[in-house]
């Protein structure tokens, strides 16, 4: 394993976690960068990320910030679908491909405004559940959480404030998590897990840190607008070496 890629990690659950996020999508390329086994690859991003929006969920639900009947809705809509994804077989090429190019697009996603509740929910925000089925495949397929392709859409239909979205990302992305590491690990053997934790014990030591970090500091040292464009930056340098690659 690479030098620098517990470094990496920590970076990015400190940046990831400042705005809702877990990480997953950019663990995977980072894992696939430094060359690390794909059999093993979404099973330790997606460790990762439990890790990371376990801490973000229950300090939102302390804050009362969980809009718990909306939030549950999406979630389990979409959970049994990203564990039908991570049971999904799929090429390495063809994974590395959908990684890549869901990193890219959900850069560009991070990088529109985005508006407070107005008091008036667009009326797509009724289909939010809907939409919340193919991105819970997505998710398990590629070992991510599915948050980052979610939040722009809660915002673009003024589903709720910002601080509510970012409540029911999170617990979008632990749910999905969850059920999509399930699926992982009926796809390719509970033995896989151990390997997993093997490789990875740094580099969850490392999330857990920069997660803290990034849930209590960033926010009052940077302003929102400016982690969301470094995150930006982050996913879409990711996303673009892996579609060189």
């Amino acid at each position: 394993m690479p030098d620098w890629l517990p470094f990496g990690f920590f970076g990015t659950a400190l940046l990831y976690a400042s705005v809702g996020f877990g990480g997953g999508s950019t663990y995977s390329a980072l894992l696939a960068l430094a060359g690390v086994a794909f059999a093993v690859l979404p099973i330790i991003s997606l460790a990762c990320n439990i890790v990371v929006v376990s801490g973000s969920t229950v300090r939102f639900s302390m804050a009362r910030e969980v809009p718990w009947r909306g939030a549950l809705l999406v979630s389990l809509v979409a959970a049994p679908m990203a564990f039908l994804g991570g049971l999904t077989p799929v090429k390495e090429k063809t994974f590395l491909f959908l990684l890549g190019l869901s990193l890219v697009l959900a850069g560009l996603a991070l990088l529109l405004p985005r508006k407070e509740q107005d008091g008036e929910r667009s009326r797509l925000a009724a289909f939010m559940p809907l939409a919340a089925a193919p991105l819970g495949y997505l998710a398990g397929l590629v070992g991510i959480g599915g948050g980052i392709f979610l939040a722009p859409l809660l915002h673009f239909t003024r589903w709720d404030s910002g601080r509510r979205i970012a409540a029911t990302t999170s617990l979008f992305i632990l749910i999905n998590s969850i059920t999509g590491l399930v699926g992982q690990l009926a796809k390719s053997g509970s033995e896989r897990f151990g390997e997993a934790l093997s490789q990875g014990w740094l580099l969850l030591a490392a999330v857990v840190l920069g997660g803290q970090l990034g849930t209590l500091l960033a926010l009052r040292l940077l302003p929102e607008r400016v982690i969301r464009w470094l995150t930006a930056a982050l996913t879409i340098w990711a996303g673009t070496n892996l579609l060189l690659k």
